[in-house]
């Protein structure tokens, strides 16, 4: 009996062993390309990477730079006129001509939908006077949004061995792009049309390369919001695309695909961290996060100036961690309400999530009084006690320096008494 109930015992220590095995975290699926990211867009987190820092040509995948600065300085119903160069441009194009009238909205969807490299180069010298200042401007803007290892030197992606970016620099330009309405308004339609123009008399038609959001593709994905494609022969295939679930949006970028397998590699990515990881919510902007204790009677609410989403795998228990950092001297100093006067600084398993200012949620004046009492705070004890100190030592200054002047005074005086019974003697 006692050898049965020891085998059991084994058995089920085994089984439950082997169920928790199964249960880890599961494997991320293989993809062909040499370089490639799953970028939370709320939070910025990286939820997958393989060589997400190594730069890569990124062939037309450049393009959504291109879109990035022209909704950032342009209007869609803005009209460009097309120079001399840009009906010149190799590649992929919609052909476009000289002095054509054509609005940045067309242009956009020419860019996005045919890839069309007349295009990007018709936006690039309308915004930036020429492909060098525009792509100027496309470095410092990478910058700003923390890109490492990007170098642009030209709006389209055309081939250049200088032109290079890398699978996470990629992510973060398309999660700052997607903050655009527009760009999903432009890149999950099929097809458009340009109407003829003061210089061509045809419709344009145009077709979407993005096969994600074309229903009729095997390759279809409901929750696709836009995507773009890039190849070349030296760059090989390039992919980045967007989509949201139960208001989860994630990013996936794909470089140096040598086996064109980045559709049914994205999918599986955006599969991959959809079922694995949730997107939860800590604060809200106006939640009160923490008080400030000034006196038993007065307390000054902490309130989240934003909201603050942080990302955790499906399951796991743990829980953020916070710590307030007040600014010094609160106690003596006015408040208005709004004033930021603290900050939250969140940990996730031991990893910094990020930083919620904190502002007032009332006014506070400190109380002005040289006399202690039960409600006054250390910090108020210690000025006062500074001035009383400060203003005792300018009174006896000011009483021994009236003594002096009264001892001279009287010492003068003598002398003149003096003088006078000298003088009358003599």
């Amino acid at each position: 009996m006692k050898k049965f109930i020891s085998f059991f015992t084994i058995f089920f220590i085994l089984a439950f062993s082997f169920t928790n095995i199964v249960q880890a975290k599961p494997t991320p699926p293989k993809v062909s390309a040499d370089g490639a990211v799953i970028l939370d867009a709320t939070t910025g987190q990286i939820l997958y990477s393989k060589n997400a820092d190594t730069a890569y040509p990124p062939a037309s995948t450049t393009k959504i730079m291109t879109a990035l600065l022209t909704l950032e300085n342009c209007s869609l119903d803005e009209e460009v006129v097309i120079g001399k160069n840009p009906p010149r441009a190799d590649g992929s194009k919609i052909y476009i001509y000289e002095g054509e009238k054509l609005t940045v909205k067309q242009l956009l969807y020419g860019l996005l939908l045919s890839s069309a490299n007349d295009c990007a180069e018709a936006l690039a010298e309308h915004i930036g006077g020429s492909i060098e200042g525009f792509a100027s401007m496309m470095n410092e803007r990478a910058k700003e949004l923390g890109c490492e290892n990007t170098n642009f030197v030209n709006p389209s992606g055309l081939y250049d061995d200088k032109h290079r970016t890398s699978a996470k620099d990629l992510a973060l330009i398309l999660q700052e792009l997607t903050t655009h309405s527009e760009f999903k308004q432009i890149a999950t339609t099929s097809s458009y049309k340009i109407l003829p123009t003061n210089k061509c008399s045809d419709e344009k038609p145009l077709w979407n390369e993005n096969r994600l959001i074309q229903k009729y593709s095997k390759y279809y994905y409901a929750p696709a919001e836009g995507g773009k494609t890039g190849y070349t022969v030296q760059s090989l295939h390039s992919y980045v695309a967007s989509a949201s679930k139960n208001n989860h949006r994630l990013i996936v970028t794909l470089v140096h695909d040598g086996k064109k397998t980045f559709f049914k590699d994205s999918v599986a990515l955006f599969n991959y961290g959809f079922e694995n990881f949730e997107l939860k919510k800590l604060y809200s902007k106006g939640d009160i996060v923490d008080t400030y204790k000034i006196s038993d009677e007065t307390n000054i609410p902490l309130i989240a100036n934003k909201d603050f989403y942080y990302v955790k795998e499906k399951g796991d228990t743990n829980t953020p961690q916070t710590k307030i950092t007040n600014n010094s001297d609160l106690d003596s100093k006015t408040i208005k309400k709004g004033d930021i006067i603290s900050k939250c600084k969140i940990t996730y398993k031991n990893q910094s999530l990020g930083t919620v200012q904190l502002t007032s949620g009332r006014d506070y004046e400190p109380k002005r009084t040289f006399l202690f009492n039960n409600t006054t705070s250390s910090n108020d004890k210690s000025n006062i006690s500074k001035y009383i100190i400060g203003s005792l030592v300018i009174i006896s200054a000011a009483f021994i320096f009236i003594l002096l002047m009264i001892k001279k005074h009287k010492k003068r005086k003598r002398k003149k008494e003096i003088y006078k019974k000298f003088k009358k003697r003599s």
